[in-house]
């Protein structure tokens, strides 16, 4: 753990130059215990949200995000087996290695398995310092064993699943890979109950109730909902579906002119998309083979 070792070291600085000098004063033989306890008293989390390793970007994103708040709703301890589904590219991966590499547990990314993919993510995240061993696997294979995480989480990704009809599947492979009470946290883009849902998800945009759905019929129990990540801004009925809004702004691209009538500034005004935040649970009396999946 980087700060960690950054305070053993002003430790063992401060007792070298000791070893060189008279005897200390009483105001003296304070200041090590006192450097100590003020490197040591960052959390886990403050570690991982300042960490320099993440972009002004990034960093600027977290009011969107809200990764702390994120976290803290699902339960998310530093010490524990945490599978990051389609992680993408990487921007909770930032924040969750360092911090469960600072609390002393594991990240697993759950990828599709391509070599070339993972190879370039396993390079980007190579800093053992930082991040600790990032761990690649695939769902449903032996790669991530039935039954050994703690937390299972994704997000916004039920929507890219849909393209191919995979969702109900990562569903049920989620359930399996997690072990009896372990939590399942999903955020999505959040589509209006009142709006049409394109079964291939094609707009980015999710009903809720859908999300449920396919989580109960993998097994999963609801244990909380939460409008952490709300944006009532967010119309969810864009031209370019939620790509239209940031961070994408997919209406800069060549070729991607918005309507006429439509201007860039109102849905830069928008800011970034209605998410629903879900909470599941894995019954405690489940089993990796109570639902087809993983470990099935």
């Amino acid at each position: 753990m980087k700060y960690a070792l950054l305070a053993g070291l002003a430790v063992s600085v401060l007792a070298a130059c000791g070893e060189q000098a008279s005897a200390p004063t009483a105001a003296q033989t304070q200041a090590p215990a006192a450097t100590e306890a003020a490197a040591t008293t960052v959390s886990p989390m403050e570690f991982a949200l300042n960490g320099d390793w993440r972009s002004a970007d990034n960093k600027a994103r977290d009011d969107a995000r809200n990764p702390a708040a994120t976290l803290a709703f699902f339960g998310v301890d530093a010490d524990e087996t945490v599978v990051e589904i389609s992680p993408g590219g990487g921007w909770y991966t930032e924040v969750l290695a360092p911090y469960l590499n600072a609390g002393g547990g594991t990240y697993i990314a759950a990828t599709r398995g391509d070599a070339e993919r993972d190879a370039q993510f396993a390079e980007r995240f190579s800093d053992a310092e930082t991040f600790g061993t990032v761990n690649i696997g695939v769902l449903g294979a032996d790669s991530i064993p039935a039954g050994s995480a703690d937390t299972v989480l994704t997000f916004r990704n039920i929507h890219s699943w849909m393209r191919n009809g995979s969702e109900a599947q990562v569903f049920e492979n989620a359930f399996a890979a997690l072990k009896p009470g372990g939590v399942f946290g999903v955020v999505e883009h959040r589509l209006p109950s009142s709006a049409e849902q394109d079964p291939q998800g094609s707009t980015g945009y999710v009903h809720q109730d859908y999300a449920i759905a396919l989580a109960e019929a993998a097994g999963f129990e609801l244990a909380g909902t939460s409008e952490i990540n709300a944006n009532p801004k967010d119309t969810a009925d864009h031209p370019f579906g939620v790509w239209t809004l940031p961070p994408v702004n997919l209406w800069q691209r060549e070729g991607r002119d918005l309507p006429e009538g439509m201007e860039g500034a109102q849905f830069q005004a928008i800011g970034e998309s209605d998410r629903f935040t879900l909470k599941f649970v894995k019954p405690a009396a489940a089993t990796t083979t109570d639902h087809d999946g993983a470990g099935s």
